[in-house]
């Protein structure tokens, strides 16, 4: 262990040298920078402890945490919630389990729960990979000429087939915040799934600035068909959301948008796209790997004092699928107001 390594709770006044090295890290992604905190602290109101190790005035390696608390539930630190993936970057797996016990002393009898695109430091991979839940990547070629030539014949039809219906998209950030926003909650309303608030998004773009932007695909008579939003690391652009709405689904806007993401990362000298996170075998996994998209298994585990104590699963209870039945059955307006409730104490 290196003599002079401190780990410390980042402040405010950490931000830039944070996010610098996040940035320059091989494996960072845009949920570790401190935007993310940022974001959370201001919407959902939670507690953070991002931890950052540092050998004299040296930046050696972080992880973000949430300090994640259920009404009448005992607290947890989680790393990091309503996304893929977050956990510890540092420069070696000693700095990395240094990192790794220093939150196990902090959640003292809580649980930490780390999601990672890596295997934990000290620990073999096959006892943390989540066989239900891998984030689809795509490499980029250098412009959207190559990207487009590169895609199978079936992919670019459907691509071309959009326009053809009329279609066009809008790059943008917070003028679009009302029309993704409108989107997103129908979409959500119809998966049965509570959705984020306003206040959440608004916080997200708020907080990321010139990192974030958003996307809304629009019919020829200006009504939003389908939105999302994509997060800008150096090495990868990651989508957290993206909704269409099932009612234009014969236009294809759903490939507009995601073509209009990719054009914009390709042509922008992104190297690497992240769809997000897929059951392997379902619908949004076969849409994102006709795209191309490879899947990479996440890393998720629950620890308690050192101890790992289970890989999370994807079993769906009778309780969720009577809820999201439930949810469905709403008023837009009504299960947006129930999800925005309950959201929050929602960690994935």
């Amino acid at each position: 262990m290196r003599f002079h390594l401190t780990i410390k709770a980042a402040t405010v006044s950490d931000k830039e040298a944070w996010d610098n090295y996040v940035l320059s890290h091989s494996n960072g992604i845009a949920y570790q920078l401190f935007a993310w905190k940022e974001a959370v602290e201001k919407a959902y109101k939670f507690e953070t402890c991002y931890l950052m190790a540092r050998d004299n005035r040296r930046i050696k390696g972080v992880l973000p945490l949430i300090i994640f608390k259920l009404p009448f539930s005992k607290k947890k630190l989680i790393s990091l919630p309503y996304c893929d993936a977050g956990g510890p970057l540092a420069d070696d797996t000693l700095i990395e389990s240094a990192l790794f016990q220093k939150s196990l002393e902090i959640a003292q009898s809580a649980k930490v729960s780390i999601r990672s695109t890596r295997p934990f430091s000290g620990l073999p991979s096959e006892t943390t990979i989540n066989q239900q839940k891998a984030r689809m990547l795509l490499n980029l070629p250098d412009g959207s000429d190559l990207l487009l030539a590169g895609l199978k014949a079936k992919v670019r039809s459907q691509v071309k087939k959009a326009h053809k219906n009329g279609l066009t998209s809008t790059l943008g950030f917070l003028d679009l915040l009302s029309d993704f926003y409108s989107v997103f909650s129908e979409n959500m309303r119809d998966l049965g799934s509570p959705v984020h608030s306003r206040k959440w998004i608004h916080a997200i773009l708020k907080c990321y600035g010139n990192r974030a932007h958003v996307a809304v695909v629009y019919t020829s008579s200006g009504e939003p068909a389908a939105a999302g939003m994509i997060l800008c690391h150096p090495r990868v652009v990651s989508i957290p959301w993206a909704s269409s709405l099932r009612r234009f689904n014969k236009l294809n806007p759903n490939m507009m948008l995601y073509w209009t993401f990719l054009k914009f990362a390709a042509d922008n000298g992104y190297p690497a796209f992240d769809f997000g996170r897929s059951t392997p075998d379902e619908g949004t996994f076969r849409f994102k790997r006709q795209w191309g998209a490879y899947p990479e298994y996440l890393h998720w585990a629950d620890f308690k004092q050192a101890r790992q104590l289970s890989v999370p699963g994807s079993s769906i209870s009778r309780n969720r699928r009577l809820a999201e039945s439930f949810i469905m059955h709403l008023p837009v307006c009504a299960a947006t107001a129930l999800g925005t409730a309950v959201r929050k104490y929602i960690p994935l």
